[in-house]
């Protein structure tokens, strides 16, 4: 019998992947699923990003990269920050990667160690606490309550750090709420940090583009510039330009930092995909009219998922700020009985029976380290959208208390 690495038994698969995929079975099968567990907008790559892709295919631009990315990419990224977040950077300051994801996985690996802890507030994005359980080190979780907006604040944030502490992350809009902390609370956890120059920031900012209500985008390196060279500004093309299979993100960080992601990517992965990078200069310096549309359909889209979701007796969904998910508390509905006769005991089991009463597919927020709640995405269609919440609000009505 194979002996697998002892790590392994510290972490999960990912639960938002496993559940799309069971909707996806089923939906083969015959079944007429809904799904709202996926990460990813449902419009299709811009016409202007897949013609450069093709460009670089004819043009013979499918051998090996530089590990770190192209520097023509470099560029895109390095102008993209002065233009959007007043960021000066320069090319060996970048890397590009498999996604965020990737890079989010290459910076913890790069810097951690046994024993070290990371500061992740709660709900997160799942992947988190296992990619920081994969080094070896320790998430130490802290669960964000509705009633402080799922926000971390800047006096609890500062109870958590000890001389253990070598990064705390912040993901803003959020997976999975939505919540997006504005310039001057962003400000206010910078001074906790100012505080303590051994804490590393992982700033995932890959929901950049999406805010809603007016809401003015903050990443934290640009809000307070003393921290500037201890965070690690992670982000991509995935969400803004409906690249989510192109697999391009990107970092930047200080030197250091990212001679060291490389060297971790350069024994992984090497390059990211030829083809994908030349897609995503396009899509950095091409047209970008079309990501504030697409916006408007997403708020659009929001309003109508939080407004039929908060109608439904015993539910009720915070207003997200950005990103293209809603976190609504379900919490009432634990103890109450299916018509089948089993019980709901908590959020995975609320998913299920969405899933096989309601044929609609949703994430509990026990994967997010918020019980209590499931996440809806509404990056799908009005039509499907109101059908779906529909069944939820039918099913709900036949749990019996």
């Amino acid at each position: 019998m194979v002996q697998f690495a002892k790590v392994l038994s510290r972490v999960q698969p990912s639960v938002t992947l496993a559940i799309s995929e069971t909707a996806k079975r089923l939906k083969n099968g015959g079944l007429d699923v809904i799904s709202l567990s996926a990460g990813e907008p449902d419009f299709d790559t811009p016409e202007h990003i897949k013609q450069a892709a093709i460009r670089a295919i004819n043009e013979g631009k499918t051998k090996y990269t530089p590990v770190s990315g192209i520097p023509a990419l470099k560029q895109a990224i390095c102008e993209k920050f002065a233009r959007d977040n007043n960021l000066l950077f320069s090319q060996d300051q970048i890397i590009v990667g498999c996604g965020a994801k990737h890079l989010i996985f290459n910076a913890l690996f790069a810097c951690l160690n046994p024993g070290d802890e990371v500061i992740i507030p709660a709900p997160y994005w799942v992947s988190y606490p296992d990619m920081v359980k994969l080094t070896g080190a320790e998430p130490v979780i802290f669960l964000c309550t509705q009633d402080d907006d799922f926000k971390i604040k800047p006096q609890k944030l500062r109870k958590l750090i000890t001389s253990k502490t070598k990064f705390f992350m912040l993901n803003s809009p959020s997976n999975p709420t939505g919540v997006a902390y504005t310039k001057a609370e962003v400000k206010e956890i910078a001074g906790v940090l100012l505080e303590h120059p051994h804490v590393l920031v992982l700033s995932d900012d890959i929901y950049e583009s999406m805010c809603f209500d007016g809401a003015e985008f903050a990443t934290i390196a640009s809000v307070e510039p003393k921290l500037a060279d201890r965070v690690i500004t992670i982000n991509g093309v995935s969400k803004s330009y409906a690249m989510t299979g192109w697999r391009i993100g990107y970092a930047a960080a200080n030197v250091d930092i990212i001679k060291a992601m490389s060297k971790v990517q350069s024994q992984s992965t090497s390059n990211p995909c030829s083809i994908s990078q030349a897609a995503a200069v396009e899509a950095l310096t091409g047209p970008q009219g079309f990501i504030s549309e697409n916006n408007k359909l997403f708020q659009r889209r929001r309003d109508l998922v939080v407004s039929m979701l908060n109608n439904i007796d015993n539910m009720n969904c915070h207003k997200p700020d950005g990103a293209f998910y809603a976190f609504a508390n379900c919490e009432a509905f634990f103890g109450r009985k299916r018509p089948d006769g089993k019980i709901i005991s908590g959020s995975v089991d609320f998913a299920d029976y969405l899933l096989s009463e309601a044929l609609v597919a949703v994430v509990p927020g026990a994967a997010f380290g918020a019980e209590g709640f499931f996440r809806v995405s509404y990056a799908t269609s009005d039509d499907l959208l109101t059908k779906a919440c529909t069944r939820i609000a039918e099913a709900c009505s036949k749990l019996k208390e």
